[in-house]
């Protein structure tokens, strides 16, 4: 072979090496990095002269989506949100049940003096009213103030910037940037989410949104993770103070979510799931401001309201049902202290007790009504104390021996367990098969007992309870 020859075959391989260094990712992002400075370049005069608002705009995203400052933003923002959320709703909540216990209480009288049957007292007012009434005292003030900044920050224009910054963080995980807006539809609703994942044209990254989209926790969940946050995870600290750890708390729930979220999607990526991920380019709307008022009405009656409505919808005939189950007997021993000693065992090595397990499982159709029914089912077993205020909740779980633990794991165990019944629905009409729903049902149950068990070992172990 010619010398000549022979360097330009040493050269072309080493020109091969180099190429196949460079990934896929990098050459286009440094394509679309090329284009968007050449466009940037080309734009900037006219921009800047005629639309002084896009310019502005623009300088805010170099802010917003900067690979050092984009995702402390993130954060601080989705703290601040937390902080005022739970400022904002501790004192209404006490109010509403304090209300709802007065209620009760003139119920109880004029069913008295009517001499109504203590069957129709205990369905009607211990199961009906005071279960919708728990509903609407824990949900309600969390939800009007949550929904409406979230859709300030909608709005504004911030959500495209957060899926953008998550976007690369998909990637890795083997799904789609797209992923990262229905991971933030699920913040508000998981079922809707759901119907959301339509935006995502690959099937199978589509389907990868789908099986992970349970993890981010939705209003259903959130006044489960509030309340106990509250109760059990900061004590010791009062006011400002404990406030602000509750929110703390509640953002690391949040971002253990979206870990489990980008692990489950990776490891599916690479499994069930197999495939190559799909680019696309985002385009960032400019930002805008809201108008306020219209945002806030609108965002309380589409969303806060319609939540409630269709919690107090499921929690009304569950409210009745766990009463019920809980005063017809068999044997001497109620249908759902049966239901409960069968579970308890179980629950007790998930750091749990068969209580807690017996209201996720009676609230498979709603997220909501957990707490309520797990209220109602100790309430009906000698813990007869009629709770005025939430003050008074945490004294009830501690007569059934809750601790820091059990707060804790069903904490985790609501953050990360099967989706409810509306969710299950849209998964099966969306994917049209049975084996994908309950695969959607088994990974997050699994996932979820896994941990609790994981995080009760532990703690025996080492003697923290």
């Amino acid at each position: 072979m010619e010398p000549q020859s022979v360097l330009n075959h040493s050269l072309l391989k080493n020109i091969l090496a180099e190429v196949k260094e460079v990934s896929n990712e990098d050459i286009r992002d440094e394509i679309v990095s090329d284009i968007y400075a050449k466009s940037k370049s080309l734009c900037k005069k006219v921009v800047s002269e005629q639309q002084p608002g896009l310019y502005r705009s623009d300088k805010l995203d170099e802010i917003f989506t900067s690979r050092i400052w984009g995702f402390p933003i993130m954060l601080i923002l989705l703290g601040t949100v937390f902080y005022i959320t739970i400022a904002g709703a501790n004192v209404p909540s006490s109010m509403l049940a304090d209300l709802f216990g007065y209620l009760e209480g003139k119920l109880t009288i004029i069913f008295e003096a009517m001499h109504a049957p203590e069957w129709l007292h205990g369905i009607l007012v211990l199961g009906l009213f005071r279960g919708t009434g728990w509903v609407i005292s824990v949900m309600l003030p969390p939800m009007a103030i949550f929904f409406p900044i979230f859709a300030l920050l909608e709005n504004y224009g911030y959500l495209p910037r957060v899926a953008f910054n998550m976007d690369r963080l998909f990637k890795r995980a083997g799904g789609h940037g797209k992923q990262s807006l229905t991971m933030a539809m699920g913040f508000g609703c998981n079922a809707a989410a759901i119907l959301s994942t339509r935006i995502i044209e690959s099937p199978r990254e589509r389907m990868l949104a789908i099986l992970t989209n349970n993890f981010v926790p939705c209003n259903g969940r959130w006044p489960t993770l509030i309340l106990l946050a509250s109760l059990f995870m900061t004590m010791g600290f009062t006011g400002a103070t404990g406030t602000f750890m509750t929110a703390a708390i509640l953002m690391g729930f949040v971002l253990l979510g979206v870990v489990v979220t980008l692990t489950v999607s990776w490891v599916l990526s690479k499994t069930a799931l197999k495939g190559v991920p799909t680019h696309y380019t985002l385009e960032l709307p400019p930002f805008r401001r809201p108008k306020i008022w219209n945002t806030i009405v609108r965002a309380s009656i589409d969303k806060a309201w319609n939540v409630l409505k269709r919690a107090v919808i499921v929690a009304a005939p569950a409210s009745i049902l766990t009463w019920i189950f809980a005063n017809i007997y068999i044997g001497d021993t109620s249908i759902l202290m049966h239901f409960v000693n069968f579970l308890d065992p179980f629950g007790h090595a998930l750091g749990m007790d068969g209580f807690i397990l017996a209201a996720f499982i009676l609230g498979l159709p709603a997220n909501e009504i957990v707490v309520p029914i797990l209220i109602m089912a100790y309430l009906s077993q000698g813990a007869m104390l009629e709770i005025e205020d939430l003050s008074k909740l945490k004294q009830v779980f501690i007569d059934q021996g809750w601790t820091w633990l059990t707060a804790l794991n069903m904490m985790l165990f609501s953050l990360l367990h099967f989706p409810c019944g509306t969710t299950l629905v849209n998964i099966y009409k969306e994917t049209k098969s049975a084996k994908w729903t309950f695969m959607s049902f088994m990974i997050p149950t699994v996932i979820a007992i896994g941990v609790t068990w994981l995080t009760a070992t532990i703690a025996r172990a080492f003697g923290w309870v």
